[in-house]
């Protein structure tokens, strides 16, 4: 019907051709009624065939085992009498063989021979006769055994045959059921026709009323055009009429110029008599006054010149003061990376003992503070060797010290190098934003061979070996510097033989404690050694978290005594903790650690818990939002850590991570069809229609909503939530798209099952996998974004969606709650309502939120606008979390300033 009035210029042969096809789908949808009809029957029919025929076969079943069960049991009888028959056979022979041996050789017992003689001759026919019968027992009982045994066979052979047929009737059930999921899909698609059936009615009912209208239209039309006919003669004809005003106008024009000019001409002549004997007089007067003009000029030359060399004397001062004042001042229009590849090269120069800690450390302040005379420095030296660069740098001297903090970030992920999954972002996105506020930040990380080590500038290797502490030994690191982001990264390659960082992933390695627990000791031995002193390192997750301890217990001691710890859990759901005696590797006292009020894990007695160390050594302890602080304090949350984190509440906060506003931005981001921007939504519209030809979806209707779902399959994430929004979305009308993958294998399976399901689907579409370019394309097509996490500490992807305009539907927990207020919550104010929450984390939750933001999107089209275009507007930068950040380093800082310096009054 939309298309009908958008093409109503197409005249009656466009909506003719529509009804007959209209026509033609109602007619086939009555065939495939007639047809889905008669194999109802046919269906059925057959079922009740088949159930008779199992029933008659299941009392055949039931008479031949009664009759197996008789044979057995005769069976039995007749062995026990051919038993019996066998033990008198073998008595009788006995008795032969005694009166076979028996000689009458002794004439003193001949009487007594003749005498039992007679009386066994007389017993004799009693015996035969006996002998006799028990031969034709065991006759007839040997002749009833083998009928037996034939019967029997017959028996077996008629329960195989029967065995068969059962086999054919468990064929038949299984057909059954085929037949009756094919009779539930044909009632399905029969309903599915009626329906359309019905709605193809209304729409010729409806094309009906409009061919009448269009045929009124039609006649307005032409009646319009002889209209518009006849005005374009009457408006030919006026500019013919025009033109001609025109030419006159333009002879008019002409004719008074020439005779202005003639009236001139006639009073020049009369005056020009006079004019001439002024001007004489003029003449002279000119003359005159030409003499003294020539002197006066010969005198403003002289002060011309005077003038001129005092301006250029003023102008070269002025260069040279202009010239002093930039090298003073801070240098903003280089790039953050130039100044981090120019602290690497200092702090490279300093452990290969080209300089000294002193000379290292002015240096660096000069960098820290941007001066502009080491970038000079820097830009004459380029094209020298190494030897007149360093000399060249160490002409300069001192400078003001810094108002900002030294930071150094000890972590395992970066993102873009090296990330798996928020962490990564965040270790970025935050040392950015404290860069950008004048802060010296710098990040250690592990050199894995997985990297992305394209998006590495000025990767290179350092001419020096930097020596840890591990399982009684010493083994070499050799350290690699580059810049990532515009941020300085130092790599740690252990020259260990176990290859830690060489087995093609960041985790999940059975090793995993011994990993970690050496990177964290090399990385401190690095600041060490290159004698460093920030005010604040900042380790992230159980796999730095072994920092803490090791700070306080083995390296403050040291000399690496001028920082306080900050310490940042991200899911508390991961603690890695292990057997208490793997902790001595790194060498750290176990005695003195597995204790309750240090690194003994709550849980088990013979474990350790790197987390609770950072917790409990750590000066600055932080989770990644308000509320998620809040749920790991209880018992339910806390997995195991709840009174650690109560005891140690007064330095624990928790902080809402921001997002990296600068990669995430649908105006500029270089991933998308169309860049858009709130002012300009229809970049959305185009991204959504190209990600659907992307995939292989319908673009029947650009309206119709698209939900996304970008995360890992993991049980927190609620995969069963998740699975249940395909099938609601798919009944609400809607597509949806999902993105990722699980590590856990029967929940990897369950989804490619569903894939392989939709995989020619119209309106679903699983991409089981992780793809960074995608992820830019469904959070820019998205109308919405479904987080139906069981807990999440914090959650990026809803602040991401939010970004490209996508509504967000989230379980109110952790992150999620901090960052989405429902648009129906009138507690909240109205300017920070910006998506659709739900609490329990069932179907029921699921459905409600989706079903209102459909009803939303569907009926309050206008709403919805500006709910897309006020979730655009919202910031979700690092701005406000770095302020926090900075606020708590600034603090901690002080506090120790103060303590020092009343240690050193006492």
């Amino acid at each position: 019907m939309k298309q009908l009035a958008v093409n109503m210029g197409g005249g009656e042969q466009l909506s003719s051709i529509q009804i007959e096809d209209l026509i033609g789908m109602i007619r086939n949808a009555e065939k495939n009624t007639l047809l889905l009809n008669k194999a109802r029957v046919f269906a059925l029919d057959d079922l009740e065939r088949i159930f008779h025929e199992k029933d008659k076969l299941q009392g055949e079943i039931n008479v031949l085992e009664m009759r197996l069960a008789e044979n057995d049991a005769k069976m039995k009888v007749a062995a026990q009498e051919k038993i019996r028959v066998e033990l008198l056979e073998a008595q009788l022979e006995k008795l032969r063989n005694e009166l076979a041996q028996r000689g009458a050789t002794e004439r003193s017992v001949f009487d007594l021979y003749e005498s039992q003689n007679n009386v066994f001759n007389k017993e004799a026919p009693l015996l035969q006769n006996n002998t006799l019968l028990q031969n034709s027992s065991v006759h007839s009982l040997s002749e009833e055994l083998s009928l037996l045994r034939s019967e029997n066979m017959s028996l077996k052979n008629d329960i195989e045959a029967l065995r068969e047929e059962l086999s054919n009737v468990k064929n038949t059930d299984e057909r059954v059921a085929i037949l009756v999921k094919q009779h539930s899909l044909m009632k399905s698609s029969l309903q599915d026709l009626e329906s359309k059936l019905i709605a193809s009615e209304e729409d010729v009912s409806k094309l009906s009323s409009l061919k009448v209208e269009c045929k009124d239209l039609w006649e307005k039309v032409d009646t319009l055009q002889a209209l518009l006919d006849k005005a374009t003669k009457r408006a030919d004809q006026a500019i013919l009429v025009l033109q001609q005003n025109q030419d006159l106008r333009k002879k008019v024009d002409k004719l008074e110029k020439s005779l202005e000019e003639a009236v001139v001409y006639k009073l020049s002549s009369e005056k020009l008599q006079q004019y001439n004997e002024l001007m004489q007089q003029k003449m002279k007067l000119l003359e005159e006054h030409l003499q003294r003009s020539d002197e006066e000029i010969h005198s403003y030359v002289r002060l011309y010149q005077d003038s001129v060399q005092e301006f250029q004397d003023t102008l070269k001062s002025l260069k040279e003061e202009s010239k002093k004042r930039a090298l003073d001042e801070p240098i903003d229009d280089m790039p953050w990376e130039f100044w981090s590849h120019l602290l690497l090269i200092i702090d490279g120069w300093l452990l290969e003992k080209k300089i000294s800690t002193d000379d290292a450390k002015l240096l660096r302040e000069m960098v820290w503070k941007r001066d502009g005379r080491i970038c000079e420095a820097y830009m004459e030296s380029r094209e020298k060797n190494e030897r007149e660069a360093v000399s060249r740098f160490l002409k300069l001297t001192s400078s003001p010290k810094s108002s900002g903090l030294s930071i150094i970030h000890i972590a395992a992920e970066m993102a873009p190098v090296a990330k798996v999954g928020g962490l990564g972002d965040v270790v970025t996105g935050l040392c950015k934003a404290l860069q950008k506020r004048g802060h010296l930040v710098e990040i250690v990380l592990p050199k894995y061979d997985c990297m992305q080590y394209d998006r590495i500038h000025n990767l290179r290797a350092l001419d020096v070996v930097v020596e840890s502490y591990f399982d009684g030994k010493l083994y070499k690191n050799k350290i690699w510097v580059g810049t990532v982001e515009g941020l300085p990264v130092y790599f740690i390659e252990p020259q260990h033989p176990e290859k830690f960082f060489w087995r093609g992933q960041f985790y999940g390695e059975h090793d995993d404690f011994r990993r970690f627990s050496f990177f964290s000791r090399a990385a401190l031995e690095l600041l060490l050694q290159s004698g460093k002193k920030p005010d604040i390192i900042h380790c992230h997750d159980w796999q730095t978290a072994f920092v803490a301890p090791l700070y306080w217990d083995l390296y403050a001691p040291k000399g690496l005594n001028s920082a306080r710890i900050c310490f940042t859990c991200h899911n508390f759901e991961y603690q890695g903790t292990a057997p208490a005696s793997e902790l001595a590797s790194c060498g750290l006292d176990v005695h003195q650690l597995n204790r309750p009020d240090r690194m003994q894990d709550n849980s088990a007695h013979d474990r350790v818990n790197p987390v609770k160390g950072a917790v409990v050594f750590s000066n600055i302890v932080t989770t990644v939002s308000p509320t998620y602080a809040q749920e790991v304090r209880t018992a339910e949350g806390g997995k195991g850590l709840h009174s650690t984190l109560s005891f140690h509440s007064k330095k624990f906060v928790g902080i809402l991570n921001g997002i990296d506003t600068d990669a995430w931005n649908p105006a500029t981001d270089t991933s998308l069809k169309v860049q858009y921007n709130v002012n300009d939504l229809q970049g959305k519209t185009e991204n959504k229609i190209a990600l659907r030809k992307f995939l292989g979806l319908s673009n029947a209707d650009v309206r119709q909503p698209m939900v996304g779902c970008i995360t890992r399959l993991v049980p927190q994430k609620g995969v069963h939530l998740i699975r249940h929004a395909i099938y609601r979305t798919l009944e609400l009308g809607g597509q949806f798209v999902l993105l990722g993958s699980s590590p856990v294998a029967h929940i990897q399976r369950e989804f490619e099952g569903i894939a392989n399901h939709f995989e020619s689907h119209h309106h679903i579409r699983l991409i089981l996998k992780y793809d960074e370019s995608l992820s830019h394309s469904i959070f820019a097509a998205s109308d919405i974004f479904i987080i139906p996490s069981i807990f999440e500490p914090c959650g990026l992807t809803q602040m991401i969606a939010m970004r490209y305009g996508s509504i967000p539907i989230v379980r109110k927990t952790g992150g999620l709650n901090d960052s989405v207020f429902d648009v129906d919550d009138d507690t909240v104010p109205p300017q920070f309502r910006n998506g659709f929450t739900f609490s329990t984390p069932d179907e029921h939750g699921v459905n409600s939120a989706l079903d209102r933001a459909f009803n939303y999107y569907r009926n309050n089209t206008e709403v919805w606008q500006q709910l897309v275009q006020k979730d655009m507007n919202m910031d979700f930068s690092w701005e406000l979390s770095t302020s926090q950040y900075e606020e708590l380093y600034l603090k901690s800082v002080a506090r120790a300033r103060v303590a020092a310096n009343r240690a050193q009054g006492l």
